[in-house]
C-alpha cells in the first residue's frame, strides 16, 4: 500500500473531539494560550490536529462535515497550508522539501521563529507555527524555540507536537497548555487498517497492536511492510539459538543501502516487542533461569538501531552482533 498522506493533506479525523473542544472553548471565549503541547503516542493524529487548528486560526472557512474542527479542502486558506505556501505558517520539521528525514530539526530552522513572529500577520488573524515534533529538537533548537516561548508574540500561536513529553525541557512543558491525544480502543484501529490498507482481519489486529492503537503508526507499519518483519522477527527467535546461517546472510544482505535502513530498524522493532513479550511472560514470583539475559539482549536490540545511525556503524555487522547476543541468552535459559 501507499504511504499515508501528510497530515496536512488530512481533513478528516476520529477520537480527538475532546481536544478540539478544549481548543474551541479556548478560542470562543477569547483565552487562547499562545502556545499548545499535543502529546500522545506517536501515529495517534496528533499532526493532523495541528493542521487543523492551524486552518482555523489561520481563517479557513468551518466545515461541520469534518467534525469540530473541520475546515473546507476547497478554501483558499487550506490550499495554501497543503502547497505549503501560507504566509502566516511557519513548519519545523525533520522532512525537507525533497522528502528526506533529517535526523534533527537544526537550530537555524529554530531561530527563524522570532522573526517569524516580529512581523504582524499577513492576512490572517493569527501567525502559526508548528513544531512537529518538539522530540526531534537539538539542544539548542529547543534552547532556540525556549527563548520565543518565554517573549509570548501578539496574535502568535505556537502548537508543538510531543510522542514523549517527558523528554522536552521542562521550562517548555511549563510554558504550553497540554492537549493530550489518546490512542482509541484497538479493535476501532483494527477496523480502520483492515478497510484503508486492504489486509486481512486478523493481520490488521496485529498491526493495531504492534501501533498500540495508534491509527497513523499502524498505517505506517503496515506501508513499511511490519507483518513480515514481524514474521522474520518471530522466526529468528522460534530457531534460536541454531537459526540457518545461509537465511540469515541473506537478511542481512537486505540492510543494505538507503532502503535498507527502514528495514534494519522495523526488524529490530519487532524483535524488540517480542523479546519484551516473552521476558515479560516469563517473569512471576520466582525469576526464571535465562530471564537476566533476555532482558541485557532486549536492552541492546532497543538501543541498536540509534546508536547505528548516530555513529554511522555497519548495520549488517549491528545485526551480527545482536544475534550473537540472542544466541547466547537462549542458550542460557535452556
Amino acid at each position: 500500500m501507499d504511504a499515508p498522506p501528510h497530515p496536512r493533506d488530512v481533513f478528516s479525523i476520529d477520537g480527538v473531539d475532546a481536544a478540539e473542544a478544549a481548543f474551541i472553548d479556548a478560542y470562543d471565549r477569547g483565552r487562547l494560550h499562545h502556545a499548545w503541547l499535543l502529546t500522545g503516542p506517536e501515529g495517534v493524529g496528533k499532526a493532523t490536529l495541528a493542521y487543523r487548528m492551524a486552518r482555523r486560526l489561520l481563517g479557513a472557512r468551518p466545515d461541520p462535515a469534518f467534525g469540530l474542527l473541520g475546515s473546507a479542502p476547497s478554501d483558499f486558506v487550506s490550499r495554501q497550508v497543503a502547497a505549503r505556501s501560507h504566509p502566516d505558517l511557519m513548519v519545523l520539521e525533520r522532512e525537507t522539501d525533497d522528502g528526506k528525514a533529517r535526523k534533527s530539526i537544526p537550530v537555524d530552522e529554530a531561530r527563524r521563529l522570532p522573526e517569524f513572529f516580529a512581523n504582524s500577520p499577513a492576512v490572517s488573524p493569527y501567525r502559526v507555527a508548528i513544531i512537529d515534533a518538539a522530540d526531534d529538537l537539538n539542544v539548542n533548537a529547543a534552547n532556540a524555540v525556549l527563548k520565543t516561548l518565554e517573549e509570548p508574540p501578539p496574535r502568535g500561536v505556537i502548537l508543538l507536537i510531543s510522542h514523549s513529553p517527558g523528554r522536552l525541557l521542562p521550562t517548555i512543558r511549563s510554558r504550553c497548555r497540554r492537549l493530550p491525544v489518546p490512542a482509541p480502543d484497538v479493535a476501532k484501529t483494527a477496523a480502520m487498517v483492515e478497510h484503508r490498507a486492504g489486509v486481512s482481519s486478523r493481520d490488521a489486529e496485529r498491526l493495531a497492536r504492534m501501533a498500540k492503537g495508534a491509527p497513523g503508526r499502524a498505517l505506517q507499519l503496515a506501508a513499511a511492510g511490519a507483518i513480515q518483519a514481524d514474521d522474520t522477527a518471530g522466526e529468528i527467535l522460534r530457531g534460536l539459538p541454531n537459526i540457518d546461517e545461509g537465511a540469515l546472510l541473506a537478511l542481512a544482505d537486505t540492510f543494505k543501502g538507503a532502503e535498507g535502513v527502514q528495514r534494519f530498524e522495523l526488524l529490530f522493532d519487532r524483535l524488540g516487542d517480542q523479546i519484551h513479550a516473552m521476558a515479560t511472560g516469563m517473569a512471576g514470583d520466582r525469576v526464571p533461569a535465562g530471564l537476566d539475559g533476555w532482558v541485557a539482549a532486549w536492552e541492546k536490540i532497543v538501543r541498536t538501531p540509534g546508536e547505528a545511525e548516530a555513529v554511522n556503524l555497519d548495520r549488517a555487522d549491528a545485526f551480527w552482533s545482536a544475534i550473537s547476543d540472542l544466541r547466547a541468552a537462549a542458550r542460557a535459559a535452556m
